[in-house]
């Protein structure tokens, strides 16, 4: 496990969850080679689903960018070894994000 090694740069999770992300992501990257970034996100996805209901979405990456609404308090963006962790349970247009590089920029939707 990689306990406390993971650093969050943006999220509106409460605490209890983003511990879970975190404990979730450590599991995947024990269980599958860190090349393997579709199965860790299938991993992750699993878990969330499981624990709180479907409709999570995780993105796995050293690199990527993208674009998304979600729900309120389901967000959580982190970097944890070598890749960028992106989890979130969708929702129709109440807050847009653009992730990059550089992190990520919250719109809401007027």
């Amino acid at each position: 496990m990689l306990e406390g090694k993971a650093l969050v740069q943006d999220t509106d999770m409460p605490g209890k969850m983003q511990i879970q992300a975190m404990d979730a992501a450590s599991q995947a990257l024990d269980r599958y080679d860190v090349f393997d970034c579709k199965s860790i996100a299938a991993h992750i996805k699993k878990d969330f689903d499981d624990r709180y209901g479907s409709g999570w979405q995780c993105v796995v990456g050293s690199n990527f960018g993208c674009f998304f609404t979600h729900s309120k308090g389901s967000f959580i963006y982190f970097k944890l070894e070598t890749l960028n962790f992106l989890i979130f349970k969708g929702r129709f247009r109440e807050f847009e994000y653009h992730c990059g590089l550089f992190g990520c920029l919250m719109f809401k939707i007027l």
